[in-house]
């Protein structure tokens, strides 16, 4: 998920939901919701044999759709760090929770902007995305057809850290230097184009080589973006003192934790699609709820797979409680974890398109990407509906 610099990303969200006229069963499968582009419901809807009810038996015939689908490929952001859009895949993938509902799923160590193509191409069904912008972009600038399922984050991720005593006001950032690794996150820039500052005019960047926040701030540089979830708590624990500018303070929107897949695999495998969905936020769930437990399941992983990006338990610990914790604070009242509201990822796109982040066509349409029903027909009010 360190592609949070990354100016890719696209598509299109999209309704996996069961049919079933039950007010605890998943209502319809794919296109339940007519006010946005999606998948046509007819396909599916009317098969009673495939709703899933709450605490009911799952259905026979569901089951064998699911297996039908065969091995459902998942490729994380960032190895497998405690990070969102990983997390919860890991802890339904630890608890079984794919084997209950008949998914074959291989969990693969990824990089987030690398799963674009990666998913477009078939090579994997589902994978880990930085922001829905990241997403949208991807698919605009590719021509492809990705669909984003859930979307955990309901704010930007990043932060601009600035060096204790440059700047405590956005204003006073005038005539600085910002380390950046490729360029500026949108969020960000979006932040510091609202204090009348532009990159090139008032203040300028300079390119960063690797990950290691303290040795960059060490370098000739004001401040760096990073994740709040990361840079932030390395720093911490190194005892480096910073100043922190928050998009979200600024009222810049954003979102992280998403997960995508394609409008093509959700055609030939609506039931698969809504299930892995289904499995995966019974994951989310769990993991919220017990970030120090889920957190050690992550490095269990991590070191398995040999742990190639040097992560560490005490940085595994706070990435995930921090991403937690924004999730949680994030999540409307009423509403079940990792529901898209297109409104919110609507005004998203429309700041960071100030920043072309898409080009210089047309301002693309959250609606075209999305279908409220794809989680939020898993849901009896908040509680997800799974079955017996």
């Amino acid at each position: 998920m360190p592609s949070r610099n990354s100016a890719i990303a696209a598509a299109a969200l999209i309704a996996l939901a069961a049919c079933g006229s039950d007010s605890n069963s998943s209502e319809s499968l794919p296109g339940a919701d007519s006010s946005v582009s999606s998948v046509d419901a007819d396909q599916i809807a009317g098969d009673v044999e495939l709703a899933v009810t709450a605490d009911a038996p799952f259905p026979e015939a569901r089951c064998m759709a699911n297996e039908a689908a065969g091995t459902i490929t998942f490729l994380t952001g960032f190895d497998f760090a405690a990070a969102s859009s990983i997390v919860d895949v890991i802890a339904a993938d630890a608890t079984g929770y794919y084997d209950e509902l008949c998914l074959d799923v291989e969990v693969v160590a990824g990089f987030s902007s690398s799963n674009y193509p990666l998913v477009a191409s078939g090579t994997a069904q589902f994978a880990s995305g930085g922001s829905f912008s990241e997403v949208v972009a991807f698919a605009n600038a590719n021509d492809v057809n990705l669909i984003a399922t859930t979307v955990e984050g309901r704010s930007a991720i990043d932060t601009l850290i600035v060096k204790s005593g440059t700047a405590t006001e956005l204003s006073e950032l005038a005539g600085t230097t910002i380390g950046v690794k490729g360029k500026l996150p949108p969020s960000v820039d979006v932040m510091l184009r609202g204090a009348g500052l532009s990159e090139g005019d008032q203040f300028d960047t300079v390119l960063l080589d690797g990950f290691n926040p303290i040795a960059h701030l060490a370098l000739d540089i004001d401040g760096l973006p990073g994740w709040k979830s990361n840079e932030v708590g390395a720093l911490e624990r190194a005892g480096v003192g910073v100043q922190l500018f928050d998009p979200l303070d600024f009222g810049v929107p954003g979102s992280f934790g998403v997960i995508f897949t394609t409008a093509e695999f959700v055609e030939e495998h609506p039931t698969a699609a809504q299930d892995f969905t289904r499995a995966t936020l019974r994951g989310l769930a769990d993991a919220v709820a017990d970030p120090e437990a889920t957190s050690a399941i992550a490095i269990e992983r991590i070191t398995e797979n040999g742990n190639p990006n040097f992560l560490s338990p005490e940085g595994e610990a706070f990435r995930w409680e921090t991403e937690a914790d924004l999730i949680l604070t994030g999540n409307p009242e009423g509403a079940g974890l990792a529901v898209p509201d297109p409104v919110a990822l609507q005004a998203e796109i429309d700041a960071y398109d100030e920043v072309m982040l898409f080009g210089t066509g047309e301002t693309p349409s959250a609606v075209d990407y999305l279908s409220g029903s794809v989680t939020s027909e898993l849901y009896q009010d908040t509680t997800l509906i799974w079955p017996s």
